[in-house]
Order: structure tokens, then sequence, then C-alpha cells
């Protein structure tokens, strides 16, 4: 086997075999990609419309997230509350000394007063970081 020929009842013939390795390499790094990509995707669920701001920075680590649909729902890091039952369901997830922040994330199309009616509920159990998500600027 001298430059890709192979000797075949004496005379010399291309090499017609497919190298299957490359192609079991590619579908095994796809594979892990969206195995890395998958829970990325998952946390992404729940669509907000945000208002921009051209100052938008990181949230703090592992923040509270309170979702404020134009629907009218509530969600509590993803799970769908009603507004009256929010404090209750808040209270045991900010910690002894109610320093773990919490993000409210509103449509930009919902009333001003849901958002006040959760920072009031927010300032009620004297949370420590309270923020107010937005989208960041578009380049």
């Amino acid at each position: 086997m001298t430059g890709g020929l192979r000797k075949r009842n004496g005379r010399a013939a291309p090499i017609a075999d497919i190298n299957m390795i490359p192609l079991i390499d590619v579908a095994l790094v796809l594979l892990i990609i969206f195995m890395v990509m998958t829970p990325f995707l998952v946390q992404q669920q729940i669509k907000v419309n945000l208002p921009q701001s051209t100052t938008a920075g990181q949230a703090p680590d592992r923040p509270i997230v309170i979702s404020l649909l134009q629907q009218g729902d509530v969600s509590l890091n993803g799970h769908a509350v009603a507004l009256a039952n929010l404090e209750s369901e808040l209270k045991p997830l900010l910690g002894p000394q109610n320093d773990r922040p919490v993000v409210i994330q509103a449509d930009r199309d919902i009333p001003l007063q849901k958002v006040v009616s959760v920072m009031d509920i927010a300032k009620h159990l004297s949370v420590a970081k309270l923020g107010i998500s937005v989208a960041p600027p578009k380049s």
C-alpha cells in the first residue's frame, strides 16, 4: 500500500474504505456540547420582555428571581405563585439574615403598581439586596 493505492489482482486500485473514526469523534463532541448547553436552555423557559438600560450589569450570585409577566402571572424562581402568597413563599428562600439578593424581572408592558406591590413585599420581609432586571444594551 503506497500513495493511497491498494493492489488488487495485481493491479493498483484506489482505497475506497470510509474512515469512521473522525465521524464518531464529531458526533461525540456534539453530544457533549448538547449535554453542557441543556441546563442553560432549561433555565430560559420563561420569556420576559425586559425594559432596556444603558448601564445594565451582572446580577449577584444565585439571586431569587421574581418574574412578572404581561398576562399578570407571577413566578418565583420559575414556579408560578399567586401575588397574595408571594410573601409566604419568599420568606423561607431568603435565608437567616435576609441577605440573599432578590431580582424582579418585570415585563415592560405591565402596570407599575404590580412592581411596586412586589417591592413592598420585599421591603416588608427586610430584603437586604433588591434589584430590577433589565435587558443589556444592544451593540
